[in-house]
C-alpha cells in the first residue's frame, strides 16, 4: 500500500463550528475567492475550484508520490495564485483506509478524490466511488536499460548544487529532483529528501506534451488526423481541427489566465466528471487558428479524441498508452489519471519518475525513435510540434526558446514564457506549474529534467536557464 502520513490537525477544519460563525466564514471565503479570481464568476464554481484542486492534488501526491499531506498542502496547494488568501478556511482529511481525500471550504463545497490504484486519483462529485470503472491489471512495463555514465566533475557538482540552493531572500524554489541525460546516457541526478529515481512526480502541464505524443502515435498508426474536426456542443456551426486545440488556437472561450478561477480551471475542477463535455459547450470568440491563448481545456478535448480513437474506454486508452508509448520507452513508474468518463486528464494529471520523464524527453530528442530503433512518432512530428504557433513561443504541447524566429515577420512581442537567454536557441521544453521542466537541447544531444515546488516568477525559469548553462559548461569535452 502507498506510504501515507495523516494530515496534522492544524490543517483540518473543525466541523463543529457554530452555524453563525460558519456562515460568516463562508461569506468571507466566497468574497476572497472572487477577489482572487479577479473575474465575475459564480461563487459556487469558484469554491469548487478551490476544494477540487485541494482534494485531487493531495490525493495524487499522497497516494502515488508518497509525500506527506501537510507538506503538499503547504508547498503545492497554498502556492496557487490566490489560494494563500483562503488557506485558513480550507480543510482536508486524508483517509488512508478508504484511500481518498476530502476537502472543504468553511465546511461547505466538499469535494472528494478517490485513489484507484494504477489509474491514480479521480475527483468524485457524488455517489459511491465504487460505481467508477475499476482498473484492469496491465502487464508491468519491461525494463529498458538506460546507460549511466556519471560525470563527477566539480563543474557538474556546482550545477547540481546551484539547482538545489535556495535564495538568500525572496520566494522559495524547493527543487525536488534534477537529472541530466547526454548522448544516450544518464550522466547526473540528484534528489531532495523524500524523492528518488523511482518516485512518481506530479508534473502538471508536462502532461500536455504526453498528450501530444499520444496523438502522434495515433497519427502514425492512421487512426487519427490533426485536421480532424473536434465535436462541439455550443450551438455554433464552427469546425475546429484537432491541431487548433493542440496549438491552443481554437477560438473558444476557454482561456487560462493563471488566476485559478478562469474558464479553463473551472472546467477542470468545477466540472471534473466530464471535462471534455464542459469544454465543448464553450462559445466561439474568435475564428480558429487566428488567436492564441493558453488553455488546459483545449488539451482536455484533444485527450478525448485520443480516448475515442484508442477504443473509447478507460481500459482501452490505458492499454494503448502503455503498449504504444510507455513500454517502448521503458517508463515503468507512470500513472495517467482520468476523469470519471475514462478520459485522461491530459493537460495536468500525469505522474512519472524523474528517469521516466528523461526517457520521454529523449523520445523527442531522437526525433520520435524509441531506444530499440522503433519509430514511435511520425516522421517530422517533432518538427511540427516545435514549430512556433502564430507570434508565440509555443508549438504544440512544447514551449520554444526561439522568439526571434517566431516573430521575424511581424516583429510583434512574443506571447508566452520569457526567453532563456543562456540556453541554446534550438532548446524546447515541457513546463508544469510550480517549476516542472523537461528541457530538450538537440544541438547538444541533451535532456534536462528539473522538478520542484517553486514560487519564483515565471515558474523559476531564470533558474532553469542557469541550470542549462551550467550543465552545458560541465559536459564532457566542454
Amino acid at each position: 500500500m502507498p506510504r501515507v502520513k495523516p494530515a496534522p490537525s492544524r490543517h483540518q477544519l473543525n466541523y463543529g463550528l457554530a452555524m453563525s460563525r460558519h456562515r460568516r466564514l463562508l461569506a468571507v471565503a466566497v468574497l476572497l475567492l472572487c477577489i482572487a479570481g479577479c473575474v465575475a464568476i459564480h461563487p459556487y464554481d469558484a469554491a469548487r475550484v478551490a476544494t477540487g484542486t485541494t482534494a485531487h492534488d493531495l490525493c495524487s501526491e499522497t497516494f502515488i508520490s508518497g509525500q506527506p499531506p501537510a507538506a503538499v498542502f503547504s508547498e503545492v496547494i497554498v502556492a496557487r495564485p490566490g489560494m494563500n488568501w483562503i488557506a485558513p478556511l480550507l480543510g482536508y482529511r486524508v483517509d488512508a483506509s478508504r484511500r481518498e481525500v476530502t476537502a472543504s471550504l468553511a465546511g461547505g463545497f466538499t469535494r472528494r478524490a478517490v485513489y484507484r490504484g494504477p489509474w491514480g486519483c479521480t475527483l468524485v462529485d457524488t455517489g459511491d466511488p465504487g460505481s467508477l470503472e475499476l482498473p484492469q491489471a496491465l502487464p508491468p512495463v519491461p525494463d529498458v536499460p538506460m546507460a549511466m555514465e556519471p560525470v563527477t566533475s566539480t563543474a557538474m557538482a556546482h550545477a547540481l548544487d546551484d539547482a538545489f540552493a535556495e535564495q538568500a531572500s525572496g520566494p522559495p524554489r524547493r527543487t525536488k529532483a534534477v537529472a541530466v541525460y547526454y548522448k544516450g546516457r544518464l550522466i547526473a541526478e540528484r534528489y531532495a529528501p523524500g524523492y528518488g529515481p523511482d518516485t512518481p512526480v506530479l508534473a502538471f502541464s508536462i502532461s500536455k506534451s504526453v498528450t501530444n505524443a499520444l496523438v502522434g502515435v495515433l497519427v502514425r498508426e492512421g487512426r487519427l488526423r490533426v485536421d480532424t474536426p473536434v465535436p462541439l456542443a455550443n450551438d455554433s456551426d464552427a469546425s475546429i481541427a484537432l491541431a487548433d486545440f493542440m496549438r491552443m488556437t481554437s477560438g473558444l472561450d476557454i482561456d487560462e489566465t493563471g488566476s485559478g478561477f478562469d474558464p479553463s480551471n473551472r472546467i477542470m475542477y468545477a466540472h471534473a466528471s466530464d471535462m471534455a463535455a464542459a469544454a465543448r459547450q464553450a462559445r466561439v470568440i474568435a475564428p480558429p487558428g487566428q488567436r492564441w491563448a493558453y488553455s488546459s481545456a483545449s488539451v482536455h478535448l484533444a485527450a478525448r479524441m485520443v480516448r475515442d480513437a484508442a477504443g473509447g474506454s478507460a481500459a482501452a486508452v490505458q492499454r494503448f498508452a502503455r503498449d504504444e508509448l510507455f513500454a517502448p520507452l521503458g517508463m515503468q513508474h507512470v500513472t495517467m489519471e482520468m476523469d470519471a468518463t475514462g478520459t485522461p486528464i491530459g493537460a495536468h494529471y500525469m505522474l512519472a519518475s524523474t528517469r521516466d520523464w528523461v526517457r520521454f524527453g529523449a523520445l523527442f530528442l531522437n526525433d520520435g525513435i524509441a531506444p530499440d530503433g522503433r519509430r514511435i512518432l511520425p516522421e517530422h512530428w517533432v518538427r511540427w510540434s516545435t514549430t512556433p504557433t502564430l507570434s508565440t513561443d509555443y508549438g504544440a504541447g512544447w514551449w520554444l526558446n526561439r522568439h526571434g524566429q517566431a516573430n521575424q515577420a511581424d516583429r510583434a512581442p512574443p506571447k508566452g514564457m520569457p526567453l532563456m537567454p543562456d540556453a541554446p536557441s534550438d532548446s524546447f521544453y515541457a513546463l508544469g506549474n510550480l517549476g516542472q521542466y523537461l528541457i530538450v537541447v538537440p544541438s547538444r544531444q541533451l535532456v534536462i529534467a528539473r522538478f520542484g515546488n517553486a514560487q519564483t516568477p515565471h515558474f523559476d525559469i531564470d533558474a532553469a536557464d542557469r541550470l542549462v548553462k551550467d550543465v552545458i559548461q560541465a559536459l564532457p569535452g566542454g
